[in-house]
C-alpha cells in the first residue's frame, strides 16, 4: 500500500465507520427520547401510514365517547325528571281519589284540590328545568338526541323526545285541571291513571335508550383501547433493547474515535524515513 501524506485511506475508512456509528447513536437516542421506534414517515413509511390511520380512528372514537357521554347525561336528566313526575302523578291521583268520596265535605275537598293544584304546577316546573347542555327531552322542544356511534359519523343512536308536558299526549291532564265536586275528582283520577301508565311507558323507553348508550360507550372505550394498543405495538420502541444498544454503540463510538486517531497519526511515520 502506498504511503502518502496527501491521502490517508485508513483515516477515510475510520471516519466513515465513525459517522455510521454516530448516526446509529443518534437514532437510538431519538427512540429513547420519544419512546417511538417509528416517529415519522422516514423511519418506516408503511408502518407510519398505518399508525396515522389508526390514530385518526382513535381520535374519532374520542369524539364518539364525548357524544355518548352527553347523550347519557341528557337522558339521565330526563329520567330523573320523569320519575319525579311519575311520583307526583301518584300523589295527585291519591288526592283526586280522596276528593271523589261523595261523603267528603266541601272544605276538605277544597283543601285536597289546593294540594292537587300545587302538585300539578310542580310538573310544569320539573318539565321546564329538565335540561342538559341545552337539550330537553321531555318538553316537546326537540326531535330527540342523536349521538354518534362510530368514528366516521356514519352511524348514530337516536333517543326520541318524550313529551311529559301537561295537556300532551302522555300527561293528558291540563295546566288548569282542578276539581270542586266528587264527580270531577273521579274523572280526573281516571285521567291521572292513564297519564301515569303513559309516563311509565315513556320512562321505560328512555331507560332502554340510556342502557343502549351506556353499553355502546363501554364498547367504544374497549375498541379505542384496543386501537391504542395496536398503535403501540406498531410504533413503540423497546426501551430495554434500545438501552442495551445504546451502551454497545457508545462503546463503538469510543473505539471509532481511537481508530480515527490512530489512522490520522499514521502519516507521521513517514518522518522516520528522513531521519539521519
Amino acid at each position: 500500500m502506498t504511503t502518502s501524506v496527501n491521502t490517508n485511506p485508513g483515516a477515510m475508512v475510520a471516519l466513515q465507520n465513525l459517522n455510521k456509528t454516530n448516526m446509529e447513536l443518534s437514532e437510538i437516542q431519538t427512540r429513547i427520547n420519544t419512546g417511538l421506534e417509528v416517529a415519522g414517515a422516514k423511519d418506516d413509511g408503511g408502518i407510519y401510514a398505518i399508525a396515522q390511520r389508526m390514530r385518526s380512528q382513535v381520535s374519532g372514537y374520542s369524539a364518539v365517547q364525548q357524544s355518548l357521554d352527553r347523550g347519557m347525561a341528557t337522558v339521565d336528566v330526563a329520567l330523573a325528571a320523569g320519575e319525579a313526575i311519575s311520583d307526583l302523578l301518584i300523589e295527585m291521583k291519591e288526592k283526586a281519589l280522596a276528593a271523589s268520596d261523595a261523603s267528603l265535605d266541601t272544605a276538605s275537598r277544597s283543601a285536597l284540590n289546593e294540594d292537587y293544584k300545587a302538585l300539578r304546577d310542580q310538573i310544569s316546573t320539573i318539565v321546564s328545568n329538565a335540561e342538559f347542555n341545552g337539550v330537553n327531552l321531555i318538553n316537546n322542544s326537540t326531535n330527540g338526541f342523536v349521538a354518534l356511534a362510530n368514528q366516521d359519523g356514519s352511524n348514530t343512536i337516536t333517543v326520541a323526545d318524550e313529551n311529559l308536558s301537561l295537556s300532551g299526549s302522555i300527561v293528558t291532564i291540563t295546566s288548569t285541571s282542578s276539581f270542586s265536586t266528587a264527580t270531577a275528582a273521579s274523572t280526573i283520577a281516571g285521567q291521572l291513571e292513564t297519564s301515569l301508565d303513559n309516563v311509565n311507558q315513556a320512562l321505560a323507553r328512555l331507560g332502554t335508550k340510556s342502557k343502549a348508550l351506556e353499553i355502546h360507550d363501554s364498547f367504544v372505550t374497549k375498541l379505542s383501547d384496543a386501537l391504542e394498543k395496536g398503535i403501540g405495538n406498531l410504533v413503540d420502541a423497546d426501551l430495554a433493547k434500545e438501552s442495551a444498544r445504546l451502551q454497545a454503540v457508545q462503546t463503538k463510538q469510543q473505539l471509532g474515535i481511537q481508530a480515527l486517531g490512530i489512522a490520522n497519526a499514521a502519516p507521521q511515520s513517514i518522518l522516520s524515513f528522513f531521519r539521519s
